[in-house]
């Protein structure tokens, strides 16, 4: 059976926009009330989160968690956002209240770091109905106590170790739903998916890359015009 084509609509101002690795949809998809997400979009960019094809926004920063990134993102992002609550440092009443204003604001997850502590899962599951994400950043962190406190998914960030993780926690959890980093590569995503990875994180190019790029563009465009001119 060979692949059906689909049509495509592409308007003008949107043809800039940030395309996920096409090898990414090989993987599963991991099903979310309904909805099958493939690939997540790791940025919290808003121009990056509104001009992209992901599936998702996977929107976690190396800050303390706060309502007022939450309730950007989610105003300017046309698709699903996971938000980060919860870590080292942001734990208890503040990770559960993060994670009710989460939901309130139309997350499809809620996002959580290795350190989070297995009562501060508890809290947070008492008090919302969406998923549980918890990212797992190396081979030695305790996933039996958080699963049976209350996190629905897995999220393998592990650098070079990523795939050798998934592939661990697969074989200990057959059904456990697995995202995880891609790698720089199609063959370093296709081996996270092979390992046992159900979704991938993709990281974009910054704002600063892709302005780099176009403006090399535009000195292309300017020299051409300019050749143009001295031949007429």
């Amino acid at each position: 059976m060979t692949d059906k084509k689909y049509p495509q609509v592409r308007t003008h101002l949107f043809k800039d926009y940030i395309a996920v690795p096409e090898v990414i949809r090989k993987s599963s998809g991991i099903l979310i009330n309904g909805k099958r997400f493939k690939a997540l979009m790791f940025t919290t960019d808003i121009a990056l989160i509104m001009n992209n094809d992901a599936d998702a926004i996977m929107a976690v920063y190396p800050f303390t968690p706060h309502p007022a990134i939450i309730e950007a993102i989610t105003s300017v992002s046309t698709i699903p956002v996971m938000a980060g609550i919860a870590g080292g440092t942001t734990q208890g009443i503040r990770s559960a209240n993060m994670a009710l204003f989460a939901e309130s604001h139309g997350c499809k997850a809620v996002v959580i770091n290795a350190p989070t502590p297995t009562d501060t899962i508890e809290k947070i599951n008492e008090v919302i109905d969406i998923p549980i994400i918890l990212t797992v950043v190396s081979e030695y962190t305790d996933i039996e106590e958080k699963i049976k406190a209350g996190v629905d998914i897995i999220n393998v960030s592990g650098a070079s170790k990523t795939s050798k993780i998934v592939r661990k926690l697969r074989e200990a959890y057959p059904d456990i739903p697995i995202i995880a980093t891609g790698g720089p590569t199609n063959e370093s995503i296709l081996e996270t998916i092979d390992a046992g990875a159900n979704a991938i994180t993709y990281t974009p190019p910054s704002n600063g890359e892709l302005f780099s790029r176009k403006m090399m563009d535009y000195r292309e465009r300017e020299k051409d015009r300019f050749e143009e001119e001295k031949l007429i």
